[in-house]
């Protein structure tokens, strides 16, 4: 049932993100920088969090989830270092998601050919 409700959750999400592209003039790239804002700003709040325990990987995997984790490691660093955790904390916290992509992207460019004309 764990995993029915994370797809649920996340399906959820990703389909009204897709009704925004869809029905608006919003690029994709400023839609993802709303998300991620979204996600920090509904950590800040205290919001995320319990949805996030509820919903599962459904709501931690989509940019939502990256603002929450983004804002978390900024709450710990802000704890742990005072006003110098606001510039480290999100480069920590994000550190290994990023490097994951850049990694896999890379390695996929290496297997792959463009497509691109």
């Amino acid at each position: 049932m764990v995993f029915v409700k994370a797809f649920l959750v996340g399906g959820a999400i990703c389909a009204l993100v897709q009704i925004v592209i869809d029905k608006t003039k919003v690029t994709p790239g400023r839609i993802m920088v709303c998300l991620v804002c979204l996600g920090v700003l509904l950590g800040a709040v205290g919001i995320y969090e319990p949805f996030a325990e509820w919903a599962g990987c459904g709501a931690t995997v989509p940019l939502l989830g990256f603002g929450n984790n983004l804002w978390k490691g900024m709450r710990d660093a802000i704890n742990e270092s005072g006003v110098l955790g606001l510039f480290k904390g999100g480069f920590t916290a994000g550190a290994v998601g990023i490097s994951g992509a850049l990694i896999f992207g890379y390695l996929a460019s290496l297997i792959f050919k463009s497509k691109m004309q």
